[in-house]
């Protein structure tokens, strides 16, 4: 049945609805991730002023990102121009097919590499609920262990499940929930940093951060610590999918510009609190994941509760970052192959409880062997603070920075050795640098990890 004309946006396509505070939502949904558990330790590496220093320049940096990149949501004019749907898309019409092959290479790796970390987090407080029971009941020195393998099982099912979401549009409710608790949890995280702090009567750490046994061993984890943080930060691989969920009127960008403020500025106040605090609390005993890695251990159930919701806030958390995945790989599908019942067909399912669903095979059978490989890679790499390292420095700089500047030159005509193209170079070459010691610094560390 064709769709009304007052049901359709300016492009034929069902009427988008998002809005400013449904934006925050996938946005913090997308950002306060596992990310947030790392930033203590790697305040810890950093030291009390290179520390706190990183994680406000990471957010400045994090916010000309997504004002550059909100702008390319349209073209050529970025208010009444043809929409791009995604990142690829808005690379394409900028910059041409060889970039935009880079692009979506990076972008889906990326995309990827976040779900293999969101499987090992995941784990991890499934774990950590576990141990801290453990803890409770037999004394915090018991020797209480436990696999990760199994939980990494689980989760993989429920996002198996969770898959069958057909598409951004129809996951509101699903960001709604993980935002809220992205909030919990983050703010438990400070409370028990806070609590530490004025139980033991001082502020741990020191300028310098955690002494290593060389200056090279100093290096290597000050530079983990780099792609850590920026693991923590940017969203940009997801920034036009999200936009392409708003309303047309105010204009997309500038609902996307304000959203982006908002969103950055609560992330860095929980950042800041975190990191600081969970660093203040524990100087060099700092763990790797603040609320898994025990330096807590009571109240027993407020630990076990800031897990129950890192899990949920995940569920939603993977989804934001697999949903471009499914309909890249699907709409190409359907494109290639148009008469295929396997790729355009679709079946009722009328599960208790639930709305109704729009089976297809391609879908169900793309997205679990997709769900069933993340999970199996986690499996493999189950070392939490090195894979964010590493994602967070090949994200970082290509497509937070490098893809959001070049279009942005392309779309303003920004003329070559102009007093704006200098910065916007500077800017982007600095940026490359810090990526590039993140990743080295990860990388090593990855692989001492394995080797351990």
């Amino acid at each position: 049945m064709a769709i009304e004309y007052s049901s359709c946006d300016d492009d034929g396509r069902p009427l988008r609805t998002g809005t400013l505070w449904s934006c925050v939502a996938h946005i913090i949904t997308a950002v306060i991730g596992s990310g947030v558990l790392s930033l203590a330790w790697s305040t810890a590496q950093l030291g009390w002023i290179a520390g706190p220093v990183s994680l406000l320049c990471f957010a400045i940096v994090t916010y000309i990102s997504a004002f550059l990149l909100s702008d390319c949501y349209r073209s050529p004019d970025p208010v009444t121009g043809s929409r791009n749907y995604s990142y690829m898309d808005a690379v394409r019409v900028n910059l041409g097919s060889v970039q935009t092959w880079c692009c979506g290479l990076l972008q889906y790796l990326s995309m990827y590499g976040t779900g293999i970390a969101y499987v090992i987090t995941t784990s991890t407080s499934m774990r950590a609920i576990q141990m801290s029971n453990c803890y409770h009941r037999e004394g915090h020195k018991a020797a209480c262990k436990y696999e990760n393998t199994m939980f990494m099982l689980v989760f993989g099912l429920i996002q198996i499940v969770a898959s069958q979401i057909p598409n951004f549009h129809e996951m509101e409710w699903l960001s709604v929930i993980a935002a809220i608790m992205s909030f919990a949890y983050s703010f438990i995280g400070f409370g028990l940093g806070f609590a530490r702090v004025i139980e033991n009567g001082r502020i741990e750490g020191s300028i310098s951060g955690v002494p290593a046994a060389n200056v090279a061993d100093k290096l290597w984890l000050a530079f983990e610590a780099l792609g850590d943080i920026a693991f923590a930060y940017p969203y940009s691989l997801i920034l036009l999918e999200i936009q392409d969920t708003l309303k047309s009127h105010p204009p997309e960008n500038k609902t996307m510009k304000k959203a982006s403020m908002v969103a950055v500025f609560i992330t860095t106040f929980f950042y800041l609190c975190c990191g600081c605090f969970g660093y203040a609390a524990f100087g060099n005993k700092t763990p790797g994941n603040l609320l898994t890695g025990f330096g807590f251990f009571e109240p027993y159930w407020l630990i076990d509760f800031a897990n129950v919701c890192i899990v949920l806030h995940l569920v939603g958390g993977y989804q934001i970052y697999s949903q471009p995945v499914f309909a890249f790989v699907e709409g190409w599908f359907g494109k290639k192959y148009p008469r295929s019942w396997f790729i355009n067909k679709f079946y009722p399912l009328k599960l208790p409880l639930i709305p109704p669903l729009q089976m297809n095979p391609l879908r169900l059978c793309f997205r679990t062997v997709y769900v069933a490989s993340t999970t199996a890679l986690a499996m493999v790499f189950p070392y939490f603070n090195q894979v964010l390292g590493v994602l967070g420095a090949l994200n970082f700089w290509p497509l937070a920075i490098y893809f959001p500047v070049e279009m942005y030159f392309v779309q303003k005509k920004i003329g070559a050795w102009t007093r704006k193209w200098i910065v916007l170079r500077t800017f982007s070459f600095v940026c490359f640098l810090v990526t590039v010691m993140g990743l080295i610094g990860s990388i090593q560390g990855l692989i001492s990890a394995k080797l351990a």
